[in-house]
């Protein structure tokens, strides 16, 4: 007999991001009666939000329209939108009409998405929605029939031996007639859920990118609010990878700037954290942050696979919303508002079956609902833009893309849908390539990865078990430090890889797993798959104040 206790509840939702958030305030709205408990794994809401941001307001605007009046996103409306491409030393402008319409960031915001979140849960909490913070799910119930019942928490006061500590407690039970998962990119319980009920049959893989941000205190002679830049070309495309740079003006004397690197590069010496540092030297952006302070630090996955990686949305008992499903417009940086909206959707879905007497059957209708809504309309438009970009590099893959979204525009378009391969399977031979030499920080500007870590406000508590499992030990060893030179070391924004004894020609992998930000970068690029990325304990992980 199970030691949990266990809570009946109608609906429980895991994560509480935007989509998370925007369920339960839709439950709340449609039956003010139903019992809606959210699970966050931070050790508050909005610990763990991390993105550029800019926020088109389309859900927003839908979910509470009087958002405007009390939200701290309205403070800074964007004022300018520009696109660079960078040389080494230069910047070009690209020609605001030559960009499809869809890129225009008119009538959008820049702010703190964690900052956005807690206003969510602020407006939650007063319908009655219940946020557990520091409550990870760690593990998916059944019943009888297989169908999803809920999901129990993470065992708190376990050992790093897995003995029980003085302080032990058993997780809970939640048992609920529906179970949404709004974990983010690459969800632990979403990856069991895919395998579970074969949900990617009939889609791409999802394939990702890593977003790296800083926040930066400036100049306030420098300082423009509401100007949003986005960058491409230099450094990247000195390594043959792709991605980009982005640098907000947002409130209170502050930008935010940051690097996307796709992770389907296959240089294995690539090193995400080490471009993302280049990128800040460039003079056009090194100019913004002469004389500032840097503040904040983190990182985190991004879905990139666009339309035709989103897996079927419904199962028994549950679905997959927001970024656990993979609602991002890649060309727009722009996922919160496809997010909030499938949330919506999902929240619809669910009032209308347990209205009708139906518990833990299939979500058919909401599947439904977000293929034929504005998130299905927004996304086909850029279907091909990753795809493209990627198989035939940043500068011709750019043009194409645009050609593409500006024909789609018309309503016409290339007549076929590109594919994906995974981003691990994109990694090649370490002696294919030389290894890059990236320039030391200087501490003004660049720095390194574990002054910033320490940025990230990031803590696990010591004696648990490593959250970061190698599904075979020997593998490091064997395969990816002879074949690949060891990338773990290179991908992982937080310093936590390390191989040691290189000198004694014995090459060990340690895992300083307490530098972890949660970004999932290593489950997604590992190329032997064989890292598996778990909730630690309650509250671990960064705690980003306004990130």
């Amino acid at each position: 007999m199970s030691e949990r206790e266990s809570m009946p509840v109608d609906v429980v939702i895991v994560g509480a991001g935007p989509a998370g958030l925007s369920a339960a305030i839709r439950l709340k709205q449609l039956n003010d009666q139903l019992e809606v408990v959210v699970l966050e794994k931070g050790a508050e809401v909005g610990a763990h939000i991390l993105s550029g941001a800019v926020v088109d307001p389309r859900a927003l605007d839908e979910l509470l329209p009087d958002w405007r009046e009390t939200c701290p996103l309205a403070e800074v409306p964007v004022s300018e939108n520009l696109h660079w491409v960078l040389t080494r030393t230069g910047t070009w402008a690209m020609p605001h009409l030559a960009l499809p319409p869809l890129m225009s960031n008119k009538g959008n915001y820049t702010g703190s998405l964690g900052n956005l979140t807690r206003w969510l849960a602020e407006r939650a909490e007063e319908m009655g929605v219940q946020i557990f913070p520091g409550f990870p799910a760690s593990e998916v119930l059944y019943d009888d029939a297989g169908h999803v019942m809920g999901v129990a928490t993470q065992d708190m006061g376990v050992a790093a031996d897995g003995s029980h500590k003085p302080d032990y407690e058993p997780g809970m039970e939640l048992h609920a007639k529906y179970t949404l998962f709004a974990e983010g990119a690459r969800g632990h319980l979403t990856k069991r859920m895919k395998a579970q009920f074969d949900l990617e049959a009939d889609c791409q893989p999802q394939v990702y990118g890593l977003g790296i941000k800083e926040l930066w205190d400036i100049d306030s002679a420098r300082h423009e609010p509401g100007r949003v830049i986005h960058t491409q070309g230099w450094p990247l495309s000195e390594s043959d990878t792709w991605g980009g740079g982005f640098l907000y003006h947002q409130a209170d004397g502050q930008v935010a700037l940051g690097f996307v690197t796709a992770l389907d590069y296959a240089n294995p010496y690539v090193s995400p954290f080490e471009e993302f540092q280049r990128w800040k030297q460039h003079p056009a952006i090194r100019e913004v942050l002469e004389g500032g302070k840097r503040v904040s630090y983190g990182a985190r996955a991004i879905n990139e696979g666009g339309w035709q990686s989103v897996p079927k949305l419904a199962f028994p008992g549950g679905a997959l919303i927001g970024c656990s499903a993979g609602f991002v417009n890649v060309p727009r940086i722009k996922g919160t508002h496809t997010a909030m909206k499938s949330g919506m959707l999902a929240a619809d879905s669910i009032a209308e079956a347990i209205a009708g007497g139906r518990e833990n059957d299939e979500l058919a209708s909401y599947d439904a609902a977000v293929r034929s809504s504005w998130i299905a309309d927004e996304l086909q438009k850029v279907r091909n833009a990753q795809p493209l970009v990627a198989r035939f590099g940043e500068g011709l893959g750019t043009a194409l893309a645009g050609i593409d979204m500006w024909l789609r525009t018309l309503k016409i378009g290339l007549p076929f849908t590109l594919g994906h391969h995974t981003d691990a399977k994109a990694t090649q031979r370490a002696d294919l390539f030389q290894p890059i030499a990236y320039p030391k920080p200087d501490g003004v500007i660049s720095f390194d990865r574990l002054s910033s870590v320490y940025l990230s406000g990031v803590n696990h508590a010591e004696d648990q078990p490593c959250h970061l499992q190698l599904k075979d030990p020997a593998v490091p060893q064997r395969i990816n430090w002879p074949l690949y030179a060891g990338p773990e070391a290179r991908y992982c924004p937080a310093a936590v890889y390390e191989y040691v004894g290189l000198e004694e020609g014995e090459p060990r992998l340690v895992i300083n797993a307490q530098n972890c930000v949660h970004c999932k970068t290593c489950d997604i690029k590992d190329p032997t798959q064989n890292i598996n990325w778990v909730t630690p304990e309650g509250g671990g992980g960064p705690t980003y104040p306004n990130m």
